[in-house]
């Protein structure tokens, strides 16, 4: 689990003196190096040994030999018991067999070179997948690990994991941000490619929310801590990309099933093998040529390169089950209001029939400020600059319809059409050709009716993201088949900006439970449906489909925990990004599971036609397993959408 570092554990050491000192330097030395140590030392063995046979003295060169088997081999075989122990018989359990068995027949050549090959493939392989997670190392050493706070009216310098929520954080120019927490004081420009993955900095001022492990390029902020420590944002990535990269994809788990009863299967064929052609050797080829190791790590080590690739570019893939099925993504469903528009509705234009435009505006302002709606606030925005906004009194809702409330004694409504008519209230030809001119212009109009008659429409509208309108050819690129938008909008607000974007299909006047059968119905069509949204309102589509993929999620923690794939930052073209990485992967995996499967074939007839010995076997093998890590390395380069 990722903790940020302590002091105590950030602190240098002390060194210690003399001798001592030498010790712990070895001590560091064999620690960091005692693999490539092991494979150096028996391969030394081996060319003594080879040196000693060549000048005439074959005892002291098998002696040599030996000491290399146990020298590369007693970690193997440790290994294969600890195994063993667990009834899991590895390819640890085979290398040691073959090694024992050459050694047995007086092969000890053989039985020093598969285990110096096999501990220098360990090596490497130890060194390539270690590559692999380096973008999560990167993330982690992005970490925050001190932060100036202002105790008692000092300026004090602090572990970040201590600072307490509502403390006040001193950021100047350069530093890392330690909490997720709002701006009360100063301006800057902040770095958030930590969470976001855009490195263009982002202008935080008074009220703006910071996060931690973001950087500050310049100016000055004070700011309230709102969460430390593990509950921050950058730490909830860590955890997450972690997490991800354990999960197992659904065919990892079968190839790990698989491998459990080949393993036991190969030892009994080369049993019968032996007692068939009396070859020991040939056996013990058998045995290590067919190991499965290529074949068990094709699988996570694409997930890990891939995830870590994603987490660098600010999109959170929750697991290899969760990446393999975004591989197979045919249509994608988006929401419309804060996913393909800003999510920032203006009002942009009024129009009044009777009275004025500031008494309408004050007394239907009166009422949409107690409404939670989304196009309520534009509209007391615009009602607040034109003067004092009077109370409001009986408030309601109708759902889907309105809002109504009294002031000053009069019946004010907002709303659409409907509420209209279920109050009686008619609506003259000219208020409904205006209506369906400002709808097909994708504005959103709302009637405003003060007694029985309507007084005015306010015309508001939510304006397209520039990323939006390429977004379908880029899906379409990535190998999305269908782009549907579901709004509650109604339908001619719904097929201007449907028709703008190019969307292959659109629904309209869409309540939540409608967006779950839209989502059903392209399932039945046979086609693996992700769902885009902001992770809350859209909770139960994003639950409904196939993929579920929240956006604009830094800082929110239901978004985090409900989407399948998170897009930290809140645009759109990660999307095609995420999709297409996920894709790759799934490419990437089924490339290396095909050379795993066809090298071991190859080996095994090989072997059957005596042209492949255990050293060669197990050359081909270990250079089969790094060519399955460094393929799937090439994920960790992905750019494109």
């Amino acid at each position: 689990m990722f903790s940020f570092p302590s002091q105590r554990e950030s602190a240098v050491p002390v060194a210690p003196v003399g001798g001592l000192f030498r010790l712990e330097r070895l001590r560091a030395l064999w620690v960091a190096y005692d693999k490539l140590i092991i494979t150096l030392g028996s391969g030394l063995l081996i060319l003594l040994g080879y040196l000693a046979g060549r000048l005439g003295w074959p005892a002291a060169a098998n002696r040599l030999m030996v000491l290399a088997t146990l020298l590369a081999g007693y970690r193997v075989a440790a290994s294969a018991w600890q195994a063993l122990r667990f009834r899991v018989v590895g390819i640890n359990a085979l290398v040691t067999l073959a090694a024992l068995g050459a050694t047995i027949i007086g092969e000890y050549w053989e039985a020093a070179v598969v285990t110096f090959l096999f501990s220098l493939g360990n090596y490497l392989e130890a060194r390539t997948m270690d590559k692999t997670r380096a973008a999560l190392r990167k993330l982690m050493e992005l970490a925050p690990r001190v932060a100036r706070v202002r105790r008692e009216g000092t300026e004090v310098e602090v572990p970040a994991e201590e600072v307490e929520p509502g403390e006040l954080v001193l950021i100047r120019a350069g530093d890392k941000i330690p909490v997720d927490g709002m701006v009360v004081r100063g301006r800057a420009a902040v770095n958030q490619a930590a969470i976001t993955g855009e490195s263009l900095p982002v202008q935080k001022e008074p009220g703006d929310h910071v996060f931690s492990g973001t950087v500050s390029e310049s100016g000055y902020l004070e700011v309230e801590a709102e969460r430390t420590g593990e509950e921050t944002t950058f730490a909830r990535i860590m955890q997450l990309v972690e997490e991800a990269q354990e999960e197992k994809a659904r065919i990892q788990r079968w190839l790990e099933n698989f491998a459990r009863y080949y393993t036991p299967g190969i030892m009994a064929v080369s049993a019968l093998t032996y007692l068939v052609t009396r070859d020991a050797l040939l056996a013990l080829t058998l045995l290590v040529i067919a190991c499965p190791g290529a074949l068990v790590i094709a699988t996570p080590v694409s997930i890990v390169a891939a995830t870590g690739n994603a987490a660098r570019h600010g999109v959170l893939i929750k697991g290899g089950e969760h990446l393999e099925k975004a591989g197979r993504i045919r249509a994608v469903v988006l929401d419309k209001t804060g996913t393909l528009t800003r999510g920032r509705p203006q009002v942009r234009k009024v129009r009044v029939w009777r009275g004025s435009e500031k008494e309408m505006l004050l007394k239907a302002a009166a009422v949409e400020k107690l409404s939670g709606h989304p196009l309520a606030k534009p509209l007391v925005e615009r009602a607040e600059s034109l003067g004092t906004i009077p109370l409001a009194e009986d408030f309601q809702v109708y759902p889907g319809c309105g809002v109504t409330g009294t002031v000053d004694g009069e019946i004010i409504r907002v709303g659409n059409r409907r509420l209209m008519q279920e109050a009686s209230i008619p609506v003259p030809v000219d208020v409904e050709n205006y209506l369906a001119g400002e709808e097909s212009a994708g504005r959103t109009a709302v009637l405003v009716a003060i007694g029985e008659e309507i007084w005015g429409a306010v015309s508001i509208a939510d304006g397209i993201r520039d990323e939006a309108k390429n977004l379908v050819s880029r899906l379409k690129a990535a190998g999305v088949r269908k782009v549907v938008m579901l709004t509650g909008d109604n339908q001619r607000v719904a097929r201007a900006v449907a028709r703008e974007l190019g969307m292959d299909e659109y629904q309209a006047e869409v309540l939540p439970e409608g967006k779950v059968e839209a989502i059903r119905r392209l399932k039945q069509e046979g086609l693996v449906v992700a769902m885009v949204g902001d992770g809350i309102n859209d909770a139960p589509a994003l639950a409904a489909a196939d993929v579920g993929i929240a956006m604009g999620a830094a800082g929110t923690d239901v978004a985090m925990e409900t989407a399948d794939i998170v897009l930290m930052s809140d645009r759109l073209d990660k999307l095609p990004y995420a999709i297409g990485l996920s894709r790759q992967t799934l490419k990437n995996i089924q490339q290396n599971v095909t050379f795993a499967i066809l090298v071991v074939a190859v080996l095994l007839l090989g072997v059957m036609g005596k042209k492949v010995v255990l050293a060669s076997g197990m050359l081909i093998h270990e250079a089969s397993v790094l060519l399955v890590i460094l393929n799937a390395m090439r994920l960790m380069r992905y750019r494109n959408g």
